[in-house]
């Protein structure tokens, strides 16, 4: 046997110690090319995170499954790597140049853009290295990150490829524009929030002079870009009204009255102006008018500041305000107008930035976009017809919902980090003719042609086929900076040029991970590992990143890949405080995980979340659970140090060892049943019912039972039992507690029963075994006697000086049964040898064991008649205070007005009363 354990067990030495093992021995993908490959793709963190306990529940829940497919035999595959985050990245790095007090406009592009890979290499590893801490075991030696050269070939050749298919394409549409980063970004990366506000009814006149009309709104600022104000077709009070004009109150504009659904007659004055260039609503509203988004009035810049419609109608004294500053200046001029009718307060739902923090703006721009609903259709038939699995099914609605109704996917940012637009842009000449016959090309200064490649080379071929198809002569195709930059080539280089200029924005991260699963094996390349781990075999995601991630990976594998990228889908749910509130660094309640891990051990974290994992429903992590599941991780450790000091060394079998003596045939039996019980969780993907299998049978079947059955009884037979069955715990729980397990794995070993591997690849537990009904019975009542009359004795205060006396009424086997564990009994419970009868004897208490009843005689053991008043007095108490919670919680008023924790509390409290006076109902019937 190796050197005895320590008295106590510390678990940080022993993490560092075995994943510095694992990694260095290859051993998180062990060379297993002609096994089945089973793989899964862990969802790459943000290059700049650090663990957080959504990352930890996600990977151990990963985790636990690939080591037990690895431990399967299986070539077990965990993708990793990381996302280069686009705004979360750049933010980091400016944020960093502001202290220095420079901008990423005084470096450039290309010189930002180098301080971010810098910064990359220097810290972006933060979040790999705490997953390690963790025990994530991926394959870190095909790290990948979305940035890096092959996964970016990847990317820049879906681009194009959807280009060519007619899925990807450029348009003028409202976005949700960030003026903090200036960037559009996703509804999915916007947040509502409620803010306090006003309604605004507002006056506007009639051009012919005929009278005024009386709009609602919450943004006076945009009125500045109002194209037209809206009523319901079905208002009578307007219905003479539609298609006349009014002439805005501030600009001059003339806008018309136009009939639409969106304005409520209920709201306000029933009518509503309509600014299409700055509302989502409006922007339907102007389409069905009639307006183009072309002819759509913008009236703010970049970073939200008043800037000049194209028809140039706004007060010069307002260009280059802020949005707050042009409320502010819009209202008064109104009022001094007469055209403000009245302020009402209002609490207005508002778009905030998820990252910047700022009020988002509606804003029409140009901007690259994939039909997303075209590549939705396969997605949607694969959920529908089982091709994709999602667990829980309750998710299936929420999958079919969105993508039956996505929209266009914006798809481009104005980033200078992430990956660049693979799109050139050309003046759009047009052959000119002169008067004297001859001719040449001009270009309006907006009109652009596209060119969409993977490189200048190819998007130059393609611009040389241009100029062949207008009969431009043949010219040499030169980059450019941008369109300024060519319009001064195209004048100042004299020779035959065709300027081109690279588009300057960069993808929406998510365009890149969602080719994750298959652009991570190699794709565009045909490798071998594309070919045996694609598809995936599982994803595990929070719901939260459904349509951020999970959907679009659907679409793109279907697209590039031609099926699923997963054959199932697994949604876990949020992990959120102890009282159930969502974590939140404003509310002060965030749990630190690697604070966890310092305190408990990366062990405790993991089986605790995977034990609350329960599908469906958010976990509540109490840190007390951590804490009793470091007490479970000793629990084992004590119970290796008691078998090391009775020579219980490791097993010699992966079988079952031949066993004549019933505890021994009977542990087994539990050994086979865990084992069914475990195996049938895990082809479910219930975490919670996997960890309640190994949990029970190792901390009370084997720990609590076996080994004091069998104390004081160390033959071959049993050391042999008992090696073997401490051998299975270790295998079955490693996948939940990696680190400990496999350091009680090798401190078992002795010279005959050396360990010639790892348990990281030691193999699933194949018992060649069966459950020995007699066995089961006979241990099993002797289980039940001993529990029933330890509680016995503690509820009716038997003294353990008392040696109780069983009478098994008219079960002769259960008898028998006891009778042959006559010293075990007599040790763990003080019960003498038992005696058949025909009934129960007087001042008796009484058990049932299997369905028999067992009385014992209890006169001199202690004073009934005294027990009897205690327990009824007992029983009043926790009744009356059982009632009086159920009245309190039975009353309407208490139920509205506490707070929810203290309904909790008082639902708690009387469970408890209730069960306590069931309790000690059961005991005073046991007395007869």
């Amino acid at each position: 046997m190796t050197e005895p354990l320590a008295k106590t067990f510390e678990p940080g030495p022993i993490e560092a110690k075995w994943y510095a093992h694992w990694e260095e021995g290859g051993l998180f993908r062990p060379a297993r090319d002609e096994a089945e490959p089973f793989t899964i793709v862990m969802p790459p963190p943000n290059v700049t995170g650090s663990l957080h306990i959504g990352h930890a529940l996600d990977n151990t829940l990963q985790d636990v499954l690939i080591r037990i497919e690895r431990m399967r035999g299986k070539d077990a595959l965990w993708v990793v790597g990381t996302d280069h985050a686009g705004i979360a990245t750049q933010m980091v790095v400016e944020r960093q140049l502001d202290e220095q007090q420079v901008k990423r406009t005084d470096l450039g592009r290309e010189a930002f853009v180098d301080k971010v890979w810098a910064w990359k290499a220097e810290s972006g590893g933060h979040i790999t290295r705490q997953l390690r801490r963790l025990g994530a075991s991926c394959d870190w030696s095909n790290e990948r990150f979305t940035m890096d050269e092959g996964f970016s070939r990847a990317v820049t050749k879906v681009f194009v490829a959807l280009h060519e298919r007619g899925l990807l394409y450029r348009d003028k549409r409202l976005v949700n524009w960030d003026p903090r980063f200036q960037t559009a970004i996703s509804d999915l990366e916007v947040e509502a929030k409620d803010v306090a506000g006003k309604f605004y009814t507002l006056r506007f006149p009639f051009a012919d002079g005929s009278g005024f009309i009386e709009v609602a709104t919450t943004r006076p600022e945009t009125m500045l870009a109002d194209m037209a104000v809206a009523v319901h077709p079905d208002d009578a009070r307007y219905a003479a009204r539609i298609g006349q004009t009014l002439k805005h109150p501030i600009t001059g504009r003339l806008i018309p009255i136009v009939a639409d659904e969106h304005a409520d007659p209920e709201l306000g004055s029933g009518a509503v102006k309509i600014t299409p260039g700055h509302d989502f609503n409006d922007y339907e509203v102007g389409k069905r008018a009639g307006f183009k988004p072309g002819e759509m009035l913008n009236m703010f810049d970049a970073s939200a500041h008043v800037a000049q419609t194209a028809d140039g109608l706004i007060p010069a004294e307002l260009i280059g305000l802020t949005r707050d500053e042009a409320r502010r200046e819009v209202l008064a001029r109104l009022e001094a107008e007469g055209a403000l009718v009245k302020v009402e307060d209002r609490t207005i739902p508002t778009p905030f930035g998820d990252r910047s923090g700022v009020v988002i703006e509606p804003w029409l721009t140009d901007q690259w976009y994939v039909d997303a609903a075209a590549l939705a259709k396969k997605p949607l038939e694969a959920v529908a017809e089982g091709d994709i699995a999602v667990v829980p099914e309750t998710w299936k609605k929420t999958w079919f919902n969105w993508l039956e109704n996505i929209q266009p996917w914006c798809v481009s940012r104005q980033l200078w980090w992430g990956h660049r637009i693979p799109a050139w842009y050309g003046f759009d000449l047009k052959k000119t003719h002169r008067d004297d016959g001859s001719g040449g090309f001009s270009a309006g200064s907006n009109d652009r042609r596209v060119f969409v490649a993977e490189t200048f080379e190819e998007a130059s071929a393609q611009a040389r086929q241009f100029l062949a198809e207008i009969g431009h002569p043949p010219a040499e195709v030169i980059e450019s900076a941008d369109a300024a930059d060519a319009s001064d080539q195209w004048q100042n280089v004299h020779r035959p040029i065709y300027s081109i200029w690279r588009d300057e924005d960069v993808l929406d991260t998510w365009f890149s991970s969602a080719l994750w699963p298959f652009a991570t094996l190699g794709w565009p390349e045909p490798t071998a590992d594309l070919a045996r781990h694609y598809p995936n075999d599982v994803l595990i995601s929070g719901f939260d990143i459904l349509f951020f991630w999970d959907a679009r990976m659907a679409m793109q594998g279907f697209e590039f890949m031609g099926e699923r990228p997963w054959k199932t889908l697994y949604l876990h749910g949020l992990v959120r405080d102890d009282k159930g509130a969502k974590m939140s660094k404003s509310k002060g309640n965030v749990v630190d995980p690697l604070g966890l891990i310092d305190k408990y051990g990366a062990d405790a974290l993991r089986f605790t979340l995977a034990a609350m994992e329960s599908q469906g429903r958010d976990i509540k992590l109490d840190e007390k659970r951590v804490e009793g599941y470091r007490n479970f991780a000793t629990k084992l450790w004590n119970a290796a140090r008691f078998l090391q000091g009775n020579g219980v060394g490791a097993s010699g079998s992966i079988e079952a060892p031949a066993a004549s003596l019933p505890v021994n045939r009977w542990i087994i039996g539990e050994v086979v049943e865990t084992l069914a019980k475990l195996d049938a969780a895990i082809a479910t993907f219930r975490f919670d019912a996997m960890a309640d299998a190994i949990y029970h049978f190792t901390w009370g079947t084997f720990c609590d039972w076996y080994v004091e059955l069998i104390k004081g009884a160390w033959d071959e037979e049993t050391k042999a039992v008992a090696a073997w069955a401490f051998d299975q715990i270790l295998v079955m729980l490693h996948p939940f507690m990696p680190f400990v397990t496999e350091e009680l794995w090798h401190s078992m070993a002795v010279p005959a029963h050396p360990r010639p591997y790892d348990l990281i690849v030691a193999k699933w537990p194949t018992p060649d075994a069966t459950v020995d009904a007699e066995a089961k019975r006979e241990i099993g009542a002797l289980v039940e006697t001993i529990d029933a009359v330890r509680a016995m004795r503690a509820e009716l205060n038997i003294p353990w000086t008392a040696t109780l006396v069983p009478h098994v009424i008219g079960d002769e086997g259960l008898s028998r049964r006891l009778a042959a564990n006559g010293p075990t009994l007599a040790r763990m419970a003080k019960v003498a040898d038992p005696v058949d009868a025909a009934a129960a004897p007087a001042n008796a208490a009484q058990i049932l064991v299997g369905g028999a009843t067992v009385a014992f005689p209890l006169e001199g053991a202690i004073d009934l008649d005294a027990e009897r008043a205690r327990l009824t007095k007992a029983i009043e108490a926790a009744a009356k205070e059982r009632d009086s919670l159920a009245a309190r919680l039975g009353n309407p008023a208490f139920a509205e007005r506490a707070k929810p924790e203290a309904v909790a509390k008082a639902r708690a409290d009387h469970d408890a009363r209730a069960a306590e006076a069931e309790r000690l109902s059961a005991a005073l019937a046991r007395l007869g």
